[in-house]
């Protein structure tokens, strides 16, 4: 199949034009804005550490996925999905957090997002630690309403606090659910596993009608017959995507924070975000990936990929 490039359109710098070692450090080496003006989609980054508990480093997240995203190309081969000849997309840079104030980030990032939702763009996020989803979900539901969430990861992160704090990376649902943020009958989280501390770190979402998938649940199986139901249940309401990379096992993902062992797949994690394929998207994140801890650059090489899945399968919106 031969895709044509829409002229009108934005692209990905191509390999036979600049080498993949070369050129714009943006993601996909895609042009860069300023503003998500006239944008179907974008990408954009927040390089937050500050919420995190165990190894920090994922203020790096961002800037190391755009690295390997060097990569990728525009068509996707298993799926058909040709993005960039469909929407508008560009990267918009970075959310300009207040390293030393968490408090003052959230508040940085809500008011980020509700300026880029303001051009009616899908945002796709380069975390960050996992604290950020909570500001992100205070502009999407300003826009949109309660919305239904997929969360793929290791944790539960509806902690109350974190050494006294209602804010950090192990809090952000339980302030949404306490926010009214979420269709709570429409929250699907995938990939819990690992030791806690009682039962209720996991059971506190069930309580409140989550539908928890917990990683062994998932061993040895496609998760296509997962999605496929989740996608009935969720129906048209919209929905966001957040995807840690914990949630997938540190075999493939190394490089984060707070590993798990028994986690996902890289396959499985392709099924969930292909999965979501006709869902109304709102918007997307990939967060706790943490290059300190990636060697290779493989997890963040995942990150970034994960990401351009979630791009191939967003409603299509194009200006063109």
């Amino acid at each position: 199949m031969n895709v044509e490039a829409n002229e009108e359109l934005n692209q990905p710098l191509g390999g036979n034009q600049m080498p993949r070692f070369g050129g714009n450090a943006t993601m996909m080496r895609l042009p860069a804005q300023e503003t998500a003006a006239g944008l179907d989609a974008c990408f954009v980054g927040v390089p937050l550490d500050i919420g995190t508990s165990n190894r920090s480093g994922t203020r790096f997240g961002p800037r190391a996925m755009r690295a390997e995203s060097a990569m990728l190309r525009p068509f996707n081969m298993a799926t058909g999905a040709a993005p960039f000849s469909e929407m508008q997309v560009a990267d918009i840079g970075d959310v300009a957090i207040n390293t030393f104030d968490l408090k003052k980030s959230i508040e940085l990032i809500a008011e980020a997002y509700r300026q880029i939702l303001s051009h009616g763009v899908i945002p796709l996020t380069l975390g960050g630690d996992h604290t950020l989803t909570y500001p992100i979900l205070r502009a999407v539901a300003e826009r949109h309403g309660p919305v239904a969430l997929i969360h793929i990861d290791a944790h539960s992160d509806t902690n109350d606090e974190m050494f006294g704090e209602k804010i950090a990376h192990g809090t952000p649902f339980r302030r949404a659910v306490e926010d009214k943020l979420l269709i709570n009958d429409k929250v699907f989280q995938i990939g819990l596993r690992g030791t806690g501390y009682a039962p209720d770190d996991f059971e506190w979402g069930r309580s409140r009608g989550f539908t928890v998938v917990q990683a062994h649940e998932c061993w040895h199986k496609s998760l296509s017959p997962l999605m496929a139901d989740i996608r009935v249940r969720i129906g048209d309401a919209p929905v966001y995507l957040t995807f840690d990379i914990d949630g997938l096992d540190p075999a493939f993902a190394p490089g984060t924070g707070t590993v798990e062992v028994g986690g996902l797949t890289s396959m499985q994690g392709l099924e969930i975000v292909r999965g979501c394929a006709g869902l109304n998207l709102v918007g997307g994140d990939l967060v706790e990936v943490s290059p300190p801890y990636d060697t290779s650059g493989n997890t963040a090489l995942l990150g970034a990929n994960l990401l351009y899945e979630m791009l191939c399968v967003l409603p299509r919106k194009s200006k063109s």
